[in-house]
């Protein structure tokens, strides 16, 4: 029997064995009433959908360190997305930026880099220099593009932020939470995803150009979960003794993407143990529900006083997704369609209905339902015109029809 279990035990850990080597993850069961965490401030949200699968004291403002070039970044991409930068741009450091202490990349003033060395300096090196120089490349001061991250904060609901500085240093009034952080990370990840090209590099190099000639310098990534969790993705670290160690993380498996955030902790172990407790959390106990087809296709509704009676309806998005708990069954989600009474003028564009999600009778979500066309109101004009072209349509054909019958 020994020898049985032994046996039994040694296939255990030859398979476990395998599967590290693998770079797989054993994901066991974890409950929320097991998870024990050290840090002031965490949150655990699913990207997609932005749901909220754990959170302690979320709500807590606290000095983010470098997590604040989260919202630099998503300012990066939203200006090369709107065509007004793009990767290949020169930057030109300032002496203000050049200035920054704490994590840097050396930069000397007057010299350049392209956007895209910037990115990789602020995503992977968490440099300091690089954060101000783009906002000063964006804004023409560090003043003014702080002004942009406020800006933004407030129109993506992040009701307890205030930043003071493009990078993070500790300054007074500079604070967020660890839920604001979760909001512009999603913001970030789902709207540009290519900032996983960066965010996943662990090691890359960038030259300086100075008048004392060229010279690379080395970027190691300071998110080391890169290395210890398979699934990791990204995204930004944060130190300063006022601070702690902190950190927005991002996860992919399975079709679930995840974003820990981790605020305060005490040391640097403690802040990446429970950011992957948080991921075995989420990974264990959630899958996701997809509606890949919120309408069906051809779908019309009737217009009032429209020079045309009906109006496609298309929806706003293709598709709608969810998070499930494992204790919930996909089965208990219903949809209903609900179109709104059309008069004519209907502009494309405009909503006029909404794809509604229910889970066992509540309201999870809905998906808007846009006019596909421009429907215009009757006019007099129209109006003669129709019975113009009715009448002379239905005299050329009774015309025929009786020559065909005399014929």
């Amino acid at each position: 029997m020994n020898r049985k279990f032994w046996k039994g035990l040694s296939a255990v850990m030859t398979a476990v064995l395998v599967a590290v080597q693998a770079g797989y993850l054993l994901v066991l069961p974890v409950h929320a009433e097991d998870l024990v965490l050290e840090s002031p401030s965490v949150i655990l949200m699913e990207a997609t959908t932005g749901q909220i699968l754990y959170e302690k004291n979320a709500d807590e403002q606290r000095h983010p360190a470098s997590v604040t070039k989260v919202m630099t970044l998503l300012l990066i991409f939203e200006q090369i997305g709107a065509g007004n930068m793009s990767l290949d741009d020169t930057v030109t450091i300032s002496e203000h930026a050049a200035s920054m202490g704490g994590s840097q990349c050396f930069f000397e003033t007057g010299e350049t880099q392209t956007v895209e060395d910037m990115i990789k300096c602020i995503i992977i090196a968490s440099g300091n220099d690089a954060a101000v120089a783009m906002g000063e490349h964006i804004a023409g001061s560090e003043e003014a593009f702080v002004a942009m991250m406020n800006e933004k904060a407030q129109e993506l609901g992040m009701v307890n932020s205030n930043f003071v500085n493009a990078c993070g240093l500790d300054a007074q009034g500079h604070l967020t939470t660890a839920r604001d952080i979760a909001i512009m990370s999603r913001e970030l990840t789902t709207k540009y995803p290519e900032i996983f090209d960066y965010s996943m590099i662990w090691m890359d190099s960038i030259t300086h150009v100075t008048a004392r000639g060229a010279s690379e310098f080395g970027l190691s990534n300071t998110n080391k979960l890169l290395k210890t969790y398979p699934y990791c993705t990204g995204l930004k670290t944060g130190y300063t003794s006022e601070a702690g160690f902190s950190i927005s993380a991002t996860a992919s498996r399975d079709g679930i993407s995840l974003i820990a955030v981790v605020m305060g902790a005490s040391t640097k172990e403690i802040r990446n143990s429970e950011v992957c407790k948080l991921f075995d959390y989420g990974f264990a106990n959630c899958r996701m529900y997809q509606d890949e087809s919120v309408l069906g296709g051809g779908e019309q509704v009737p217009v009032k006083r429209g020079q045309e009676e009906m109006v496609p309806c298309v929806p706003e998005q293709m598709s709608f997704s969810y998070m499930l708990t494992k204790e919930q069954a996909p089965e208990q989600i219903t949809k209903e369609i609900n179109y709104s009474e059309l008069s004519a003028p209907i502009h494309q564009g405009d909503v006029i209905g909404e794809a509604v999600y229910y889970y066992d009778g509540q309201r999870i979500g809905a998906v808007g339902l846009l006019a596909g066309k421009d429907i215009e109101e009757i006019s007099y004009g129209f109006c003669c015109q129709e019975v113009m072209y009715r009448l002379f349509f239905l005299k050329k054909g009774t015309a025929q029809q009786e020559n065909n019958q005399s014929g």
